[in-house]
């Protein structure tokens, strides 16, 4: 299926240009783009207009494997006031010294550029990040902030610094894009736009991306979210169960109880399933060595990293290198809690314990 993202259209008051990069998220590319579209419907006349384009050709295939007709971006390209670029799987790895040297000339301009979802590689490695507050999206954060030390890397939607933001993509474009509109034409217009989409609330930069952390929460307590949260950000050097129910003013016993009613699992068994996570991130977004990784990730030997990532990913570490290699038709992230707790209750008794 082949769809055409580029529409022609006379130029209005705001111009945006949207770099598209193989395997890009379309879906993310759509919902910036309806933002826009909507102001457009209610404003008495056209206040945006937009181009999509790619430094890789004519026809840029999305994350989802639809053909994407778009232009082809060059130095002809209009005059913006801003210019997104979108990534996905794999972007951690590109590179295009063309559209890096675009990228520069334009923020020499002037033009606010925005790296969106992993198109965040894209404008840290032009140089345009350093020094500066950065998102990205949440299963990539400690990879990027590996990758690049001297960017303020920070989990959040989307962060405006100057001429330079950052949207960690998925529904996030909605908000940013809401965001810029609102400064540009007050808030009541932004909020009609988003009643328009059924996009409520409006999430403000700061906003968590992630509310359940891979599971409900309906009826899940705040306690046992501040221990996911607790675990989340103490990945390289794991809190002890006694550690996290002091933090939390709570006793083991409770905390160890309320952990297994909402989320299946002990609070070591999330811990793990967490460090192998972050342990897959960095082996396929940086060139740290599988030691370095397991040591990042919270493991004491480099046995005890082989054995868990082997058990509950099915193949080695050395095999996860690579994100979404060329001969795949679709990227997966395997062992999701789910998955997890699927293994966990397969499991001997006597493995869950080593694992506990």
């Amino acid at each position: 299926m082949e769809i055409d993202v580029s529409p022609r259209m006379a130029r209005a008051q705001t111009h945006a240009v949207f770099i598209v990069v193989p395997r890009f998220n379309i879906t993310t590319l759509i919902t910036m783009i309806e933002a826009m579209r909507i102001a457009n419907y209610l404003a008495p006349a056209p206040i945006f207009s937009w181009e999509v384009a790619s430094f890789d050709g004519a026809r840029i295939t999305a994350s989802n494997g639809m053909t994407t007709a778009v232009g082809v971006a060059d130095d002809g390209l209009a005059e913006s006031e801003f210019a997104f670029v979108l990534g996905s799987w794999g972007t951690e790895h590109y590179t295009n010294r063309t559209l890096i040297a675009w990228l520069r000339k334009r923020a020499r301009a002037g033009t606010l550029i925005c790296g969106v979802e992993l198109g965040c590689y894209i404008v840290a490695r032009a140089g345009l990040l350093d020094g500066k507050p950065a998102t990205i999206h949440w299963s990539w954060l400690n990879g990027f902030r590996e990758t690049f030390d001297n960017v303020e890397v920070r989990e959040g939607l989307f962060t405006l610094d100057g001429k330079v933001m950052t949207c960690a993509g998925g529904l996030a474009g909605v908000d940013l894009m809401l965001r810029l509109i609102e400064e540009r034409h007050g808030s009541s217009f932004s909020g009609e736009i988003a009643d328009q989409m059924l996009h409520h609330p409006i999430r403000t930069a700061t906003s968590p991306q992630r509310r359940t952390m891979g599971h409900g929460t309906e009826t899940m307590l705040p306690l046992v979210r501040e221990a996911m949260t607790l675990i989340e950000n103490n990945i390289e050097e794991p809190l002890t169960v006694p550690e996290i129910a002091d933090l939390l003013d709570v006793s083991q016993r409770q905390l160890e109880r309320q952990f297994k009613k909402h989320v299946g699992c002990t609070v070591v068994q999330f811990g793990l399933l967490r460090r192998l996570q972050n342990a897959r991130l960095l082996l396929i977004s940086t060139q740290l060595s599988i030691r370095q990784i397991a040591t990042a990730s919270g493991f004491n030997t480099l046995s005890h990293f082989a054995y868990s990532f082997g058990k509950f990913f099915g193949r080695r570490p050395s095999d996860y290198r690579e994100a979404w290699p060329e001969n795949e038709p679709a990227p997966s992230w395997p062992v999701s809690l789910t998955d997890f707790l699927n293994t966990l209750n397969k499991a001997p008794a006597k493995d869950q314990a080593d694992r506990s």
